[in-house]
């Protein structure tokens, strides 16, 4: 049954005018990207001097060989505006062509404004559409599948996508369990229209029953209330410790991990949202060339290879022995380097997945550029 229109409604005119809508084309793909990786290597080693371990653990545990680290002075918007650079100059096209850029990232240390606006003006795109997108590990791929849905959809043209973290803002050096993990960069990517398919429908989705698996150790708010000095807000409000701690650090939010959790998570979880997202491009593991997981541990990337029954003439990016963990930045960072060592080529068929802290997950399988 039809609801009747409240009474105080003012008749609908004869002739209602025809809004306009967009279309746009069929198809889309990664025209171009690039990378960049901070000037700074931290060895295992270097860093066991802060956490009882050591490298042949770390090694056996993650993968992992080293990471960078950006200098103090180097920031998200920093690492994001030379990422696209590259990317731009891979894609043939200047700021000046970018209609929207997608920025993702979790460390970006300012609520607002956000990094992406700030990159799009270092790039020359100061009136392009531009915007956070904040789902850590899943973020690029979540990102990626945004840029396509806004250029079919008609609003752009050329998106800009950048994945960037500076984690080492947020890595407690103390945590045996965690320091060893994180890492600092950017990846970007130019997407644009295609005549043919570059890139298949996204499988995405969350399960934020596993949010406290990978989580901020406190929220911002707590944290101001653990360092302030006084409460500064109206009456009423609830008094605030009048001490700050004798350690600046234990009122600063660090990245907590529950590292077995996760692991269990991953290897029997995200290796069936790959197979998802290969049934949802049309093809198998058998017509891949590349598989390019999110780098959040080589154990995980192992165990997600054997159970998709990946060929073996599949590459398989393995970006976590020089850079860590990198949340956002980790699949567009492997895929910069896959295409730069040749180990990957354009017109390469590759799967791409993130997937992590949310907990979420996106993939997508895509043309390399």
């Amino acid at each position: 049954m039809t609801a009747a229109p409240p009474a105080h409604a003012a008749p609908a005119p004869a002739r209602r005018p025809r809004l306009r809508t967009l279309r746009g084309p069929e198809f889309t793909r990664i025209l171009g990207v690039g990378d960049h990786r901070p000037a700074r290597i931290i060895d295992n080693a270097e860093l066991c001097r802060h956490i009882d371990s050591s490298d042949e653990w770390i090694r056996e545990r993650s993968g992992i060989v080293q990471r960078r680290q950006a200098a103090p002075e180097e920031s998200v918007v920093d690492m994001g505006a030379a990422a696209s650079r590259a990317a731009l100059d891979y894609a043939g096209l200047s700021g000046a062509d970018i209609d929207a850029v997608i920025c993702a990232t979790i460390t970006h240390p300012w609520q607002t404004p956000a990094a992406a606006p700030v990159i799009a003006d270092r790039l020359g795109t100061p009136h392009a559409a531009a915007y956070d997108l904040a789902a850590a590990c899943a973020g690029y791929c979540y990102a990626i599948a945004c840029a396509d849905d806004l250029i079919r959809s008609g609003r752009a043209e050329h998106v800009l996508v950048v994945g960037v973290e500076k984690l080492s803002d947020y890595r407690d050096l103390r945590d045996r369990g965690t320091a060893f993990i994180f890492g600092d960069g950017a990846g970007a990517a130019v997407v644009g229209p295609s005549d043919t398919p570059g890139i298949s429908a996204t499988t995405w989705g969350s399960d934020g029953s596993g949010a406290e698996l990978i989580s901020q150790s406190q929220s911002w708010a707590q944290a101001q209330r653990r360092y302030a000095s006084h409460s500064i807000g109206f009456p009423g409000d609830p008094v605030v410790a009048d001490a700050r701690p004798a350690d600046p650090d234990a009122a600063w939010p660090f990245i907590d991990m529950a590292g077995p959790s996760v692991f269990r998570w991953a290897v029997a979880t995200v290796s069936g949202i790959c197979s998802q997202a290969l049934d949802a491009a049309g093809i198998t593991a058998a017509d891949l060339d590349v598989f390019i997981p999110h780098q959040a541990n080589a154990r995980i990337i192992d165990a997600m290879a054997k159970k998709m029954k990946l060929p073996a003439h599949v590459v398989v990016a393995d970006d976590i022995a020089d850079m860590a963990n990198t949340s956002a930045a980790s699949v567009p960072l492997a895929t910069a380097e896959l295409l730069r060592s040749g180990r990957a080529r354009p017109g390469d068929l590759a799967l791409q997945i993130g997937f992590g802290a949310g907990l979420a997950w996106a993939a997508q399988v895509v043309v390399l550029p």
